[in-house]
């Protein structure tokens, strides 16, 4: 029997559930598919895990390495690696099982399954072997399925030797030699993780810089801190192949017109995703797909087919978890008619959880003098701050950038120990088109770090007072 629905959701990870909530506090009767836990691979395997293995390694790493800086003592210091990977999954289903009790509050039905369409108001929900479980019928459904990672065929991945961060995060054992393919945020802050415990780690780079998409003079910066913990990285840098031979990865590495051969316990692929489009019937439907993405109207995520929208992952970058329900609650407003602004994508924050951390939002340096020409820069290190003085914590910057003829934020940059914190202050006024008057006439609590977002506003201008 088929059940009828306002509106189906297919996928349940950050846009697929947020979505779904959303839509059933707008009143739709709805329903939402996926064949995994809830929370999709941020909350299995990607966002909230990660923080848990970053946040045991930094702990570990400041008593190791800073504890007596404090006048604190410490003897017979050790970690467990079985117990900070069992930490990491246990967070991990606590929150799984936090989102399937308010999608149950929401009353949202929920079906396990894959979910393919039939036509392009009704999906038929498969179990494991194939076998049709339901049947649901919408006059509206929204593709959240995610992505996955992108193999390339330089690096088959068999998930033993040659893994992906999902079998990162879940190793039965630590690897003593570890190269990771890719230092965008995941390479990167594997790299931290398994180093800050004593893995020998090497990161092999295409780009000239670690982050490629942050600021340079950011990357710089966090190259030059990865490298005093030992890591090795090789930027410029072409993996020509990966060979399993008797338990160890050979990699064949091009840097310029050198060859080199580096031998690992595992390789992490971590090369960037690709959208989840496979299965699902879209091509008998004629929806329009692009570079193995779902294409979308970004106002309002409706796809080539009347009546079938799609959000997240699945639509291309930028690929992050909070860009995901954001649309997802624009989605469905859209469809109840209540008209959201459109998400604008120069306003997206984007953090790293490294040690320094590193987050930014809008232009890059580079980006703003070619967007702009004449820019105002403003910088306040750290090391002049008294909180972070206090808290020993004194690596990095803020930045900002602002378009000399309005003074008008145009991009903000900060790499340091709270940095995906303090990003939410430029984001909020970076929304609000707020100029570099509006941030340093706004009072900030002293000692904080915030304080640096003030001061570096003031640098721009001439007039910070502590640097």
């Amino acid at each position: 029997m088929t059940k009828q629905y306002d509106l189906v959701v297919l996928g349940g990870g950050p846009g697929g559930y947020v979505a779904a909530i959303r839509a059933a506090q707008l009143g739709f009767k709805t329903a939402v598919i996926d064949k995994d836990n809830l929370g999709g691979i941020c909350l299995n395997w990607g966002c909230i895990p990660t923080k848990s293995l970053l946040k045991n390694v930094e702990l570990y790493d400041n008593m190791k390495n800073h504890s007596k800086d404090f006048g604190i003592e410490v003897q017979g210091l050790s970690y467990d690696f079985d117990k900070i990977i069992k930490r990491s999954r246990d967070i991990s289903e606590k929150i799984v099982k936090n989102v399937e009790m308010l999608v149950k509050k929401n009353k949202i039905d929920r079906f396990r399954g894959f979910g393919k369409f039939k036509d392009k108001n009704t999906i038929e929900i498969c179990d494991s072997e194939g076998n049709i479980t339901d049947t649901v019928y919408s006059e509206k459904i929204i593709i959240a399925t995610g992505a996955h990672p992108r193999a390339i065929p330089s690096i088959p991945i068999d998930r033993e030797y040659i893994i992906t961060s999902s079998e990162a995060m879940s190793l039965s054992k630590q690897p003593e030699k570890l190269l990771i393919v890719g230092a965008g945020a995941i390479g990167i802050e594997f790299a931290y993780f398994y180093s800050a415990l004593g893995t020998s780690v090497t990161v092999i780079e295409m780009l000239g810089s670690i982050l490629p998409i942050e600021d340079k003079e950011v990357s710089a910066l966090l190259a030059k801190s990865l490298k005093s913990r030992r890591i090795e990285i090789k930027t410029n840098s072409v993996v020509e192949s990966a060979q399993v031979v008797d338990g160890k990865v050979n990699v064949t590495v091009l840097t310029g017109d050198e060859r080199t051969v580096i031998t690992a316990d595992k390789v992490l692929s971590a090369v960037g995703v690709t959208g989840n489009v496979e299965g699902m019937g879209l091509e008998n439907l004629g929806v329009e797909l692009f570079k193995n993405h779902i294409k979308v109207d970004r106002a309002s995520y409706q796809t080539s087919v009347q009546g079938i929208y799609a959000i997240g992952d699945v639509i291309g970058p930028p690929w992050l978890a909070h860009v995901a329900s954001a649309e997802g609650i624009n989605c469905v407003e859209g469809i109840k008619g209540l008209n959201p602004a459109p998400i604008n994508y120069e306003n997206i924050p984007g953090c790293t959880y490294c040690q320094p951390q590193v987050a930014s939002i809008g232009l890059t340096e580079e980006e703003a003098r070619n967007t702009y020409g004449k820019i105002k820069i403003g910088k306040f290190p750290f090391m002049a701050s008294g909180k972070a003085f206090a808290s020993g914590e004194r690596e990095g910057f803020v930045k900002l950038i602002f378009d000399e003829k309005y003074g008008e934020l145009i991009g903000a940059h900060i790499i340091g120990s709270e940095a995906t914190e303090l990003i939410a202050e430029v984001s909020l006024a970076k929304s609000m088109e707020a100029s570099f008057e509006s941030i340093v006439k706004t009072i900030h609590a002293h000692p904080t770090l915030s304080e640096s977002i003030m001061e570096a506003a003031a640098n721009a201008y001439g007039e910070s007072i502590h640097i």
